[in-house]
């Protein structure tokens, strides 16, 4: 950080003629010329670098920007500053971010939700993931989990097909935000079920109308329900990902309970704004790579379940536009609307 100049005049008159002299052997050693950028120069970062985090503190992509920004910081010998600006589903922070200056010094923390579902089910943002964002990498992801409440008489995916075509007045799920919400439509999608959605606030709301039975599913990331499984008072029916969770390996995947292409791996990652010079979007990537890599960090992520992994950043790109084109078709099916 930039530190207040000490001594008063008389000591920076004391300091000019060296100062001086200073200056004019930086220069005849080719430093930046004057309006050369730091990255220009091959020195980037000279400053502090803020990652902007579009939730509350304490959350779990909070969380995550906090394990790696001690580990940057000490690779890139600059400080990593955690800001939070929770709002909107994270636009408000996408939109900062996305109008900052493209010179490495404002990163984003970018989930799934802001990347490739705020494009499906907003008419309009003030950003454009693909076009707004150079993609640093991937730093997590992990699936989500599809729950009942222990009291319910349903022990499988198949009976939980059963009773709500049995019983279509009660068939509903809760969620607490648009990434449960899409995947639970995708659900219906994939199964020709009808189950309503009823939003909550947090994903403790959510879970709790699961277990007091006035919903009667949710599909949830594992923080908020991994307790109420150990308690018996959820149980767990299927795990959207391609094979059995390592966290949860009693937990069929989807396809074993006979749900086609319904594999589901939420993401977290770092962009920085469109523009940012390549060299420091490489530099920013070695830098995710080697901190997500370090074994403290590994365990950390494994506590929230979430997969430690990285990318390059032409596969996270290729990663949100996926996942736009998915989401948007979902969407486009199940007439969701944000706005």
């Amino acid at each position: 950080m930039r530190r207040s100049p000490r001594g008063g005049r008389s000591a920076l008159q004391r300091r000019l003629p060296a100062l001086l002299a200073l200056t004019f052997v930086a220069a005849l050693c080719g430093a930046p010329a004057a309006g050369q950028s730091p990255e220009a120069a091959g020195t980037w970062p000279v400053r502090p670098i803020r990652l902007v985090v579009g939730y509350s503190a304490g959350g779990g992509n909070d969380i995550l920007a906090r394990l790696i920004a001690g580990p940057m910081a000490e690779d890139l010998h600059q400080p990593v500053l955690v800001d939070n600006k929770p709002g909107a589903q994270s636009i408000v922070a996408c939109e900062l971010v996305a109008k900052s200056p493209p010179d490495g010094y404002t990163l984003l923390i970018a989930p799934t939700g802001p990347m490739t579902i705020n494009p499906a089910i907003y008419s309009k943002l003030p950003y454009a993931p693909l076009k707004d964002f150079a993609p640093v990498s991937i730093v997590g992801d992990f699936p989500l989990i599809l729950a009942v409440s222990a009291a319910l008489p349903v022990t499988s995916v198949k009976e939980l097909i059963d009773f709500a075509r049995a019983n279509p007045g009660r068939a509903n799920y809760a969620s607490s935000a648009a990434p449960f919400q899409v995947a639970a439509e995708l659900f219906n999608q994939r199964t020709g079920t009808h189950f309503a959605h009823i939003p909550y606030k947090g994903s403790g709301d959510s879970v709790n109308a699961v277990i007091s039975g006035e919903v009667t599913m949710t599909i949830s990331d594992s923080l908020p329900i991994a307790g109420q499984l150990k308690g018996g008072r959820l149980r767990a029916l299927a795990v959207t990902s391609a094979e059995r969770s390592p966290h949860f390996p009693d937990i069929p995947t989807l396809a074993e309970a006979g749900v086609n292409d319904m594999v589901i791996r939420l993401f977290s990652g770092i962009v920085a704004p469109a523009g940012t010079p390549a060299a420091v979007v490489r530099r920013l990537n070695e830098a995710v790579v080697k901190a997500v890599a370090l074994p403290e960090v590994q365990e950390r992520f494994n506590a929230l379940g979430m997969e430690a992994v990285t990318s390059t950043p032409e596969e996270f790109t290729r990663l949100i536009a996926q996942g736009i084109e998915r989401w948007t078709a979902v969407a486009k099916a199940a007439n969701i609307k944000a706005d």
